[in-house]
């Protein structure tokens, strides 16, 4: 399948991606020095308490609600992994589009890139679509049913905007599941 965006769009989602990328990689986890040897050797090196930030404990909730203690070790032993994940997934988006163009390929009409993907490459990007959304809609406070809310805005308003950019990343999530489900 193949993915068009303008230059605008596609310059957009870099900068999202990477946005995530940066949040995901900034947060320190445990120091070396303190774990056990093995544990050191195993890297199991995971943060043990819930992220500070919101979008952060959005993205890594406590598996545990109940027991502080079993949600530090599942968060110690899964935690590093999962960002790993999420941080190699956000930089695929990236790598995608610039290996397509960005932003170098010119059309008569202005900047133009289509990014051709396979299927894992497509569910890659739907994942990372899920993680950017889960971030703008933590840090604008989006709700169930406040779509009247969001409507009322004036258009000049950012955190109208931003809700913009927010529903655009659901319709190219929800343009990529179509487009596996036709495949």
């Amino acid at each position: 399948m193949i993915a068009n965006f303008t230059g605008f769009e596609a310059d957009l989602l870099r900068s999202l991606a990477s946005q995530l990328v940066e949040l995901l990689r900034n947060e320190a986890a445990v120091p070396a020095e303190t774990l056990d040897p093995f544990e050191a050797m195993m890297d199991f090196s995971g943060p043990t308490s819930a992220p500070e930030d919101p979008v952060l404990a959005r993205l890594f909730p406590s598996a545990y609600t109940e027991d502080e203690e079993a949600a530090a070790e599942f968060r110690r032993f899964t935690e590093g992994t999962l960002r790993d994940g999420k941080a190699a997934a956000a930089a695929t988006i990236i790598d995608d589009l610039e290996e397509a163009g960005l932003p170098a390929e010119l059309s008569e009409d202005g900047l133009h890139v289509d990014v051709e993907l396979d299927d894992p490459s497509a569910e890659t990007w739907m994942r990372s679509f899920t993680d950017i959304r889960l971030a703008l809609a933590t840090r604008l406070g989006v709700e169930d049913d406040d779509q009247d809310y969001w409507r009322q805005l004036p258009d000049d308003d950012p955190r109208a905007q931003a809700h913009d950019i927010y529903e655009w990343v659901g319709y190219l999530q929800e343009t990529l599941v179509d487009a596996l489900r036709k495949g």
